[in-house]
């Protein structure tokens, strides 16, 4: 049944039932027909049960190790464990393109069941309907998963080694829940300028999926980061590599978007720039698609490098911006409306808040494109890496966190909420001083103590925040902890931000490192401990067989802590060889052992480090993940009255 025959039929019938859901509810719309608009629904139904169908039948190739499919041959081998033969269906370009068109099939299910009929949904579904039309003309066109090869071969060419992996196995379904949970948003920004109604309820609607794409793209972008630091072996969790931006830039898009709809949500201002934002976001998703398929830029992410798909994309590209900022070039100056408040308030914050995110992505555009640009028009080859971010990244986000502490004591149209002052009063208070003490005697850098500064400052003004409207020394606290989801939603956020910067700062500022060339017996130094190398010996693992190196560690009083197995693994089926750091990983910090070339007779290179709270940058992230999900929870508006004596919901929203 779940033949590749069948799976490419489904993705045929899904092509054609999403012409048909653009065309038939069109038709509806314009006669003013309530039967032909109905069928956007079911229409949508049908398309995203032959997407699953399709999927299906290419897991099932892999599962069952069908080399007669040119896809399974290229990229699976006999003898894969299975968890890798199912993850290596979407570790490949047609595969994970196939992935995200699962994905928009998915979306597009759960908007059928959880929103309420209306124009706006129908047009919603119209819209989704064309961009899966674009993705799946693009797999069916020019990267079919269900090619055949005649004869088949004996067995397969093997999943390139550093994708056998749990942790990139997960990475590109959750950055494309990110992705596709933008279409939503762009697709109701599109609906939402044909009708004119951008209204609260649109933006109540376009925030949960927003919220939604948003809290699946800081977990994606958090596990791409940690696979690349514990697989890669070279140490980092960041390297501002081209494909990494290309996800950051969504990321910083959405959540720009994410605060600007609630200014609609509750103000019905701003309206005009949200929608533009919504249309920026996904497009940057598209950019993002861009570069890894068109081998426009080479990364150790990249799917594929041929021109012709990255030609089609462009077009999938131009379309996706082109014609919604005509749209919107015609029909945004109706929905804007005049401002009604101080400058001191919640929304000025919230504007300052898109600004500096809107300038921080167009930082990343630019490190990422102007070698291509430069190249294309002069020849010369550079690389753009960490110093030019660290020269303007860095600091435009640092004047975000000074907002992002300010941004939430403040209340809709004017002023500060009764505990801003004291909170702000505190946290400042104890900030430059600690600041001041740090410039004195710690021999930092002014950009380390800067960046301590506006850590401790952010943490303090949450948690000033939290103590000044709980209010935990009077009666009456039950009604005060039953606080709208969305604020404590966002406190879970912030204090995430704060200990993704905890992690980032100390594993910068106080990393050890030390590179030795040593042989059997060997003493190293790190930092006040001591490492000794007892050798190397093989192993034979599932489907690789490694070289690994025996590492003990030693405390400053000389007791044994732990030992360290780095590797280096060689995978026969692919021919390839991979290096596995051994990290042991405890919240004070990582000791993260490397073994390099060498041999018994000349010795061998290790990279030792001690990296101090460097989890706390992934334990951050999920945080900010998971805040971003508790605020998609909206109490009944019963339960909300409770607060009102208090003033609660005033000052949270």
């Amino acid at each position: 049944m779940l033949s590749p025959e069948f799976g490419h039929f489904c993705l045929v019938l899904a092509l054609v039932v999403s012409v048909v859901q653009i065309i038939l509810p069109m038709a509806g719309i314009l006669r003013d027909d309530a039967r032909l608009t109905y069928f956007a629904e079911p229409l949508q139904l049908i398309a995203s049960a032959a997407i699953f169908i399709s999927f299906a039948s290419l897991v099932y190739a892999f599962v069952v190790s069908d080399f007669s499919v040119q896809l399974v041959a290229s990229h699976s081998h006999s003898l894969k464990p299975m968890i890798y033969k199912v993850t290596g269906s979407w570790g490949n370009h047609e595969g994970s393109l196939l992935l995200w068109i699962v994905i928009l099939g998915l979306f597009g299910m759960l908007f059928v069941f959880r929103e309420a009929t209306s124009r706006l949904k129908t047009l919603t579904l119209m819209v989704m309907g064309g961009i899966t039309l674009a993705f799946l003309a693009f797999s069916l066109f020019t990267s079919n998963p269900f090619t055949r090869l005649s004869p088949a071969p004996p067995d397969g060419r093997g999943l390139n080694p550093v994708l056998q992996d749990i942790g990139l196995a997960l990475h590109p379904p959750m950055l494309y829940l990110g992705y596709v949970g933008l279409s939503v948003a762009f697709a109701l920004a599109i609906a939402g300028l044909i009708t004119g109604q951008v209204t609260r309820s649109w933006a109540r609607i376009t925030r949960f999926w927003v919220a939604l794409a948003w809290s699946a793209l800081t977990a994606g972008i958090a596990l791409g980061s940690w696979w690349a630091y514990y697989e890669l072996g070279w140490g980092g969790w960041w390297f501002w590599d081209p494909v990494e931006n290309a996800s950051l830039m969504p990321w910083l898009a959405a959540t720009a978007l994410l605060h600007s709809v609630i200014v609609v949500e509750k103000r019905q201002q701003m309206v005009s720039w949200t929608l533009l934002m919504a249309i920026t976001a996904f497009s940057l998703s598209l950019v993002g698609t861009f570069i890894v398929r068109s081998g426009l830029l080479t990364s150790v992410h990249s799917f594929a490098s041929d021109p012709a798909r990255g030609i089609f994309i462009l077009f999938i590209l131009l379309g996706a911006v082109g014609l919604p900022l005509f749209l919107y070039a015609l029909r945004a100056g109706s929905l804007t409306k005049g401002s009604d408040y101080a400058l001191l308030s919640r929304e000025t914050g919230l504007i300052i808040n898109n600004y500096i995110l809107v300038v921080s992505t167009f930082i990343v555009l630019i490190g990422t494109f102007y070698p291509l640009a430069l190249e294309l028009f002069t020849g010369a080859k550079i690389t753009v890496g960490a110093p030019y971010f660290d020269a303007t990244f860095n600091p435009v986000m640092g004047i975000g966190i000074v907002f992002m502490a300010i941004g939430p004591l403040t209340v809709w149209r004017r002023g500060m909420v009764g505990s801003a002052r004291p909170a702000l009063l505190l946290s400042g208070s104890v900030t430059i001083i600690a600041a001041v003490i740090l410039l004195v005697g710690s021999g930092l850098s002014v950009a380390g103590i800067a960046g301590i500064a506006l850590t401790f400052w952010l943490a303090l003004s949450i948690g000033g925040d939290m103590l000044f409207r709980l209010r935990p020394w009077q009666a009456g606290i039950g009604a005060r902890l039953r606080l709208p989801a969305t604020q404590w939603g966002m406190w879970l956020a912030h204090f995430g931000m704060v200990i993704f910067l905890t992690g980032a700062l100390a594993s910068a500022l106080f990393e050890q490192e030390n590179v030795v060339r040593v042989s059997k017996g060997a003493e190293i130094a790190l930092g006040h401990e001591t490492l000794i190398f007892d050798g190397v010996e093989e192993r034979i693992g599932p489907n690789y067989v490694t070289e690994t190196a025996l590492l003990r560690l030693f405390d400053r009083d000389g007791n044994l802590k732990d030992g360290l197995y780095p590797e280096k693994r060689f995978y026969p089926a692919e021919r390839q060889t991979t290096t596995e750091a051994a990290i042991r990983t405890r919240l004070s910090g990582d000791h993260y052992a490397v073994l390099g070339d060498g041999s018994a007779e000349s010795g061998y290179t290790l990279r030792l480090y001690h990296k101090p709270l460097v989890s706390w940058i992934w334990f951050g992230a999920v945080m900010m993940a998971i805040g971003g999900l508790i605020a998609l929870y909206r109490r009944p508006q019963k339960a909300q009255r409770v607060m009102q004596p208090e003033q609660v919901p005033k000052e949270a929203e």
